[in-house]
């Protein structure tokens, strides 16, 4: 989960708040009434600066509020006057800052990562603490908890995102135009006839950031893994696939590229959410991450999500469930328990409806009590069908080669061959540093 400003953006949020009524504070960090109980007694309040770091700009006003807070509790609970350093890049420079930052033992306290395509080289290198005795572990729902634990069965983040993804398309413009979500290619083709007939522009096209046009990789790779080619993660990671073998998603791919808005490459997540509000297009390559920013742009639209069509077998069309953007602590931070106290706040009893609604994110625990959102709906009805499969375990590497890769293409600088070939590259790259 994987969501988008440009730049990056750091904000350094310094909350030191009194602990009761008649207490006081200095610069020195004194303070009076210490937590657990000891009201009245004079004690010297322990400061932490802890270093958060989350590729989710578009976000920052709830994690702002959030930040301050776990920081009230923090000082009223335990004494601790918290600063939080919170940076926020943006999902296509945020790995690779990352991963240079860890290695030179000058990572953040908390990171996120991508539950399903990170953890388990991160895990690996050892850059992620054991979280599996924490309060939060007990509240993940059955669903949701495998996709933080690692393969020897130690939970190493808290989620975040879950998702159930294709597509999203605008209810209304639908409804007038008398359509349904297509289940085939071929019935896709006809609802972009139609729409073009009425002159509506079938899909939205924002590709300024690579990590856009690289979302036809998944659910094309999840789709035909779960029909007619059941083997290709696993021969892939023994390096005897091709991604020859996932020709079909240039079908859908070339589809949407050729009945698209213009001007692909100068549009990125944020103007696309705000053109699909205003009802540019009728469809968008794109999850629901990105519901809190279309909303805000346009809180009336009326818009769900639905399978992406990758050949003419309805089965193949399905939804991708999946967990994305994780919160994990550092194995090498110095800040632990107050790092642990962060992510367990993430699923506090009290605070954790508002801080999941306020994100437009899906229930993932047992404290989440909060009503689905429509478009989650709409997904659920697919799988309750049966139509979903899990995510498919590509490499980040993978997928961060085939973004830039399709925006070289859309461009007409790389032909199909070249992206294949690129993407089996990356992929043996990969096996060459994890084997």
């Amino acid at each position: 989960m994987k969501k988008v400003w440009k730049g990056v953006i750091g904000t350094v949020l310094a909350a030191s708040l009194l602990a009761g009524c008649g207490s006081n504070a200095n610069n020195g960090g004194n303070a009076d009434t210490a937590a657990g109980g000891n009201a009245g007694s004079v004690g010297e309040a322990k400061s932490v600066t802890l270093k958060v770091f989350i590729a989710q700009p578009r976000l920052k006003e709830q994690y702002d509020k959030f930040i301050a807070d776990f920081a009230a509790k923090e000082k009223a609970e335990k004494n601790i006057d918290v600063t939080v350093q919170l940076e926020m890049p943006t999902a296509d420079t945020a790995a690779q800052i990352l991963k240079t930052r860890l290695a030179a033992q000058d990572g953040p306290d908390i990171f996120a990562l991508h539950a399903i395509n990170e953890i388990p080289s991160y895990y690996k290198a050892g850059y992620l603490e054991d979280l599996s005795d924490q309060p939060f572990v007990g509240k993940l729902l059955d669903s949701v908890k495998p996709s933080v634990t690692t393969t020897d069965g130690k939970v190493v983040a808290v989620p975040l995102e879950t998702l159930s993804w294709g597509y999203l398309y605008n209810k209304k413009i639908f409804a007038d135009n008398g359509l349904t979500p297509p289940t085939t290619l071929s019935e896709m083709k006809q609802v972009v006839e139609k729409l073009k007939a009425n002159n509506v522009t079938p899909f939205l096209l924002s590709y300024k950031e690579s990590w856009i046009p690289q979302l036809v990789l998944p659910l094309a790779v999840g789709a035909l893994v779960n029909t007619e080619n059941p083997d290709f993660i696993e021969r892939m990671n023994n390096n005897e696939g091709s991604f020859s073998e996932m020709k079909a998603m240039f079908d859908i791919f070339d589809l949407i590229n050729a009945n698209g808005t213009a001007r692909a490459t100068e549009v990125g997540g944020d103007d696309g959410a705000a053109a699909f509000a205003a009802g540019d297009a009728a469809m968008w390559l794109q999850g629901p991450w990105y519901a809190e920013t279309i909303l805000k742009s346009n809180p009336d639209l009326d818009f769900g999500v639905a399978p992406l069509p990758i050949n003419d077998n309805p089965k193949a069309t399905m939804i991708n469930l999946s967990a994305s953007t994780s919160l994990a602590v550092s194995s090498a931070s110095k800040n632990k328990e107050v790092a642990k106290d962060f992510i367990n706040y993430v699923l506090d009893d009290q605070a954790s409806n508002a801080f999941f609604q306020s994100l437009k994110f899906n229930p993932i625990a047992t404290v989440h009590t909060f009503e689905s959102y429509p478009w989650v709906n709409d997904a659920t009805a697919y799988v309750k069908e049966g139509k979903s499969y899990q995510d498919p375990a590509i490499p980040q590497s993978v997928k961060d080669e085939v973004g830039k890769a399709l925006q070289a293409y859309y461009a007409g600088q790389l032909k199909q061959g070249d992206v294949l070939t690129a993407l089996d590259k990356a992929w043996r790259d990969f096996n060459k540093v994890n084997k």
